[in-house]
Parts: structure tokens; sequence; C-alpha cells
């Protein structure tokens, strides 16, 4: 029996797993997913919870549920080595360490948020990328919500399509005690969006108040400051909660790796999605080098690792089985981008736009359609059917003795 490790239960790890379970196996394989969360984290839709919109349940459901009966092996641990002569991977499981061996390997590990760029960010600053960066912003802002500071002073780092989700977002929560500020090093905000949905973006942050510091930077984050670097000068500005949705780094372990890297340490890739000259080692995400079929780089987005793990696992069936392996081409299917509470705008094949809350629904409901399976999209589709009905007959039910007290 072949043995295939998925290091990695995000976008790519497990939807290729997934679809590994779909193909017409001569033998089935031994299909082993390792991370070091318990729970799949569906990252476009984290934003909704600073604002209460969904609940972590809806967007981080445990691994455990979503491969029950599918006969994929879930490993809580953390990835200590891969020894690619032995073709073995090392797992540190609570507090033992776990050997596995593996006929296929796929490294889809992902990013990091490089946090420690200037200094005092990795103190003070909070990135946003995981469930535990979200729950520490949701403590700190309860916090400040319920102290008796008449404004609520937010920097976000970065003027991607991360820090303008997330500024929206905080600026629908706090209202009229907000005070939001993005900061980036670019003139303009989203520089890898189209010009329509930069346009959009921009009059939703304007409508909100946010203020836009661009062509800046930040040097340096303490416990209550930020300064900011401009062309003409320096500021140091008091802040209440500092966002960095800068960068993408590579954990340790990719890094250090005996493979081929790319200059900006991502691991270099076949079309096949092969790890160049490891054909029984496979990579895709945030972490490999795989431009397109016009040697332009991918985006590190959820859209290109959803399409390469379909690519991916084809591949690794079709390296078992002597079969020709597919080149992997990305279609470029669009962007959404949600501003705020009630509102996004999304681009589709650079044709045609949308925005307002028809761009809202439609984000929602393709998201919905691309959750990982069938039984989690039609748990979380009846939820967001029936709360809003609920709420409506509640509302409408006269209060019982004790509230009328």
């Amino acid at each position: 029996m072949s043995r295939i490790c998925i290091l990695g239960g995000g976008f790519g790890g497990l939807y290729t797993a997934l679809s590994l379970t779909r193909l017409p196996w001569a033998e089935t394989p031994e299909i082993i997913l390792i991370d070091k969360s318990d729970r799949f984290l569906f990252t476009p839709l984290l934003y909704e919870l600073v604002t209460g919109e969904l609940q972590a349940w809806e967007i981080a459901p445990t691994f455990a549920d979503l491969l029950a009966d599918t006969g994929i092996h879930f490993v809580q641990g953390h990835v200590n080595d891969i020894n690619i002569a032995d073709r073995e991977v090392s797992v540190a499981i609570a507090s033992q360490i776990a050997t596995m061996s593996y006929d296929r390997l796929l490294l889809a590990i992902g990013g990091e948020t490089p946090i420690d760029l200037v200094p005092g960010a990795s103190e003070y600053a909070i990135p946003f990328r995981t469930l535990a960066d979200a729950q520490r912003l949701e403590q700190r802002l309860s916090f400040l919500e319920k102290s008796d500071r008449e404004k609520i002073r937010v920097c976000i780092a970065g003027a991607g399509a991360s820090g303008i989700e997330l500024a929206c977002k905080i600026a629908d929560r706090l209202k009229e005690r907000g005070r939001v500020r993005i900061v980036d090093r670019n003139p303009t905000i989203l520089p890898d969006s189209t010009a329509t949905n930069r346009a959009i973006a921009e009059r939703a942050l304007l409508t909100r108040g946010v203020w836009l510091d661009l062509s800046t930077s930040v040097s340096e984050v303490t416990e209550q400051e930020v300064t900011l670097d401009y062309s003409s000068g320096s500021d140091t500005l008091p802040v209440d909660i500092v966002m960095w949705t800068v960068g993408n780094s590579f954990s340790r372990l990719i890094q250090k790796l005996h493979l081929p890297h790319a200059q900006r340490g991502q691991i270099l890739t076949e079309p096949t999605l092969q790890v160049q000259s490891h054909p029984d080692i496979f990579a895709i995400g945030d972490l490999a080098s795989c431009p397109d079929e016009n040697a332009n780089p991918l985006p590190a987005t959820a859209q290109v690792a959803f399409q390469q793990a379909q690519y991916c696992a084809f591949n690794i069936w079709a390296s078992l089985h002597d079969r020709d392996l597919l080149p992997f081409r990305y279609l470029a299917l669009g962007e959404f981008i949600c501003l705020g509470t009630d509102s996004a705008a999304m681009s589709a094949f650079g044709r045609f736009s949308v925005d307002g809350i028809p761009a809202y629904v439609l984000r929602r409901f393709i998201y919905l359609l691309r959750m990982p399976t069938l039984q989690h999209q039609l748990k979380v589709g009846f939820n967001w059917i029936g709360k809003p009905i609920l709420e409506a007959i509640s509302s409408r039910m006269p209060p019982t003795a004790n509230q009328r007290r």
C-alpha cells in the first residue's frame, strides 16, 4: 500500500487530500494529513469574526469533523524534520516524536506573517492570519470597548486586500469611537487589484473615515505609540492597537530543506507541481514558486491553492499509476474584497465588476460553495438562512415577564 503524507491542512493540503479520495485507485493508498492545529481555517471569511457576523465553528471546523468517513488519517503535530534521502517525516505529537515514511510527499504548510520587520512589532503588533490572531484582536477590542476612553485608535500596516478588509470591519464595529489608520509604503492601496475595485475600496474607506498614510512606512511600534516615516520626515502617534498585514515568509523547516529555492525562499517546482529534481515531492500554495504559463508569479491566495489542489491530487495519482501528469494552468477567476458589514467589491475575469450588497451576497454564496465538504456546506448554509429568520421572529415576539421587569 502506498502512503501519501500531506504537510499542512490549509486550502492546498486539505483540498488535495479530499480530492485524492475521489480518484479511481487500483489500490487505495494511506493518506495522512498533518497539521499543527486541530482546525481547518477558511481564511477569506476570517474578517467576519471581527464584527460577529460569523462564528468560529462556521469558518474553522475541526479536521475530525471534516474528515469523518473519508479514510484520511489526520495527525495533529508539528513537523520537526524531513529526511528526503530516506523519505521520512519526523513529527512531534504531544510529547512524543513519530517518524512516518512516505511514497509521495506534499508540502503545503503555507506562509507566515513576518512580524519582526521593525522594532517592537513582534511584541506589540497583532498579525491577522490565524484563528488565534482573530481571538487576540477580539480580546483587545472588547477590553477597549469596555474602557472609558473616548476614542479607540487602530493602526493597520499594509494596504493590500487583508489590510483594507480589516480596516472596514474594525471601522464598522467601532463606529464613532474608532480612529482607524492604514499605513503602506506603496503610493496606492490594493496595488494588485483592478482599478475598479481600488476605486470602490477607496470610497468605502472614505465613507468610514479611515485615514490613509500612503508612501509611508512603520519604523517602530511600542505599547502605546507607532512611529511613521514619511518622505518629509517622521511622526510618532498614540495608538491602542497595531495590526500587521505586511509580507509573507516561510517556516525554518522549509527554509532549511535541501531543495531548490527561489530568491524569495519559495520552493521551485515543475509545471506539474513536483519539486524540481524530486518527482516524489510536490509543493503548492504560498511556499511554492510555480509561475503561470506566461512566467508571471502567482499570488499567495486561497484561490491559487484551491486550484492547485485539484491538479496536485490528480498528478499524485498519475505518478503512482505511471500515467502522464498535467501541467498546472491557473485561471484567474476574479477577486472579492469585503468592505464592511454590508458591502463588497467583486471583479470577474477582468471584464466586469459588482459592488455593494449584491457583491456581498454573491461573495458569501460562492464561499459557501467553496467550503471543503458538503456536510459543512449544508450546516453553515442552513445557519445562514435560519439565523435571520429566527432573529426576525424573536424581534416581533412580546417581551416575557422577566424582560418587562
